[in-house]
């Protein structure tokens, strides 16, 4: 891990080797869900952004040291790539460096579509380079080694750079490992949910095969749909208010909210000693707690939520704040 300082200056935070690829990324990306422009049944989970919005999001991200953006073909059905392009062809130079990941979506489908949608994907980003292509989800008609396959041919090809992928097993990331062993490659990472409040990965074997393979973990939903930022523990009525598909997440009900209480409260603690939020505090945690193995990739509707993300990078925990708080979050689930 690495620290760099730009040409005026400004600190561009950490940079970390992205699992066993030669990308060399901020410890939190940006997901871009929220781009989707309210598209398609995934993308109506989020308002849909104007495009202004969107340009200040990435570039209040880049400002702050983020240097790359997760997206995915079921976003929007491509609307959100779109958006994204757009967003950095618009910043010219203030995105030069910019790295895009994108995903390509499995269900109904078998691995032979990976090469059918790739110029799809590369239309839509207008010129950016897919720097990783993911499979989204474990769930195909393929076997993993199959979508591995197709995979590492459009590495061949130059159409994109590294292969990753989403969801999966430790039993299927060793398959999908072993099959770009084949041709000379690697598996780069595995984008899983993962945070304070939900750390299943650290008990089913996922965590532990990623560090034994140099796999880089990418977690998402890293704030627990925005339950670690502790808004919702001060004033509960906003609970009210959020979309209907979050509400089917458990923690928002009064009972787990109030289990939960004393790990929010010492995120607060520790946010007033660094200057920071609950939520830069809690993201901190997942970027620290394992070395360099996780990255993060929170999102953003508005500039602001942009500028709270960059600061969570813009200090660390100590090891024995990052135990505290893996302990405090286990006595929540009893």
């Amino acid at each position: 891990m690495v620290e760099q300082t730009d040409t005026t200056g400004v600190n561009t935070q950490l940079r970390r080797r992205l699992g066993n690829s030669d990308l060399e990324l901020s410890p939190l990306g940006l997901g871009c869900w929220q781009f989707s422009k309210g598209s398609g049944m995934v993308g109506k989970f989020w308002p849909v952004l104007a495009d202004e919005d969107i340009l200040g999001i990435v570039r209040t991200s880049l400002e702050g040291g983020i240097n790359w953006f997760d997206t995915a073909e079921v976003y929007g059905g491509g609307k959100s790539e779109e958006a994204l392009a757009d967003a950095l062809n618009s910043l010219g130079n203030a995105a030069s460096g910019a790295h895009v990941a994108t995903k390509w979506w499995p269900i109904m489908r078998t691995a032979g579509s990976i090469p059918r949608t790739i110029d799809e994907r590369l239309r839509r980003l207008k010129g950016w380079p897919i720097d990783l292509h993911q499979v989204h989800q474990p769930y195909s008609f393929s076997s993993a080694a199959a979508e591995m396959n197709e995979m590492a041919k459009l590495v061949q090809q130059g159409k994109i750079r590294h292969v990753g992928v989403s969801n999966f097993s430790a039993a299927r990331m060793r398959e999908a490992d072993k099959a770009l062993r084949a041709h000379g490659l690697r598996l780069t990472s595995n984008q899983v949910k993962y945070n304070l409040l939900d750390r299943r990965i650290e008990h089913n074997g996922v965590l532990d095969t990623a560090k034994e393979l140099g796999v880089a973990i990418i977690a998402y939903s890293p704030l627990e749909q925005g339950v670690l930022t502790g808004k919702f523990h001060s004033n509960p009525e906003l609970v009210r208010g959020i979309a209907a598909g979050r509400k089917l997440s458990g923690s928002f009900k009064p009972a787990a909210l109030a289990r939960t209480r004393p790990l929010v409260d010492r995120l607060a603690e520790l946010a007033g000693k660094y200057g920071a939020s609950p939520s830069q505090v809690a993201l901190n945690w997942l970027i620290h707690a394992n070395g360099d193995t996780v990255f993060a990739i929170p999102g953003a509707s508005k500039p602001r939520h942009a500028q709270e993300n960059v600061h969570a990078m813009a200090f660390k925990l100590s090891s024995d704040e990052l135990q505290e708080l893996a302990v405090l979050a286990d006595r929540c689930k009893r």
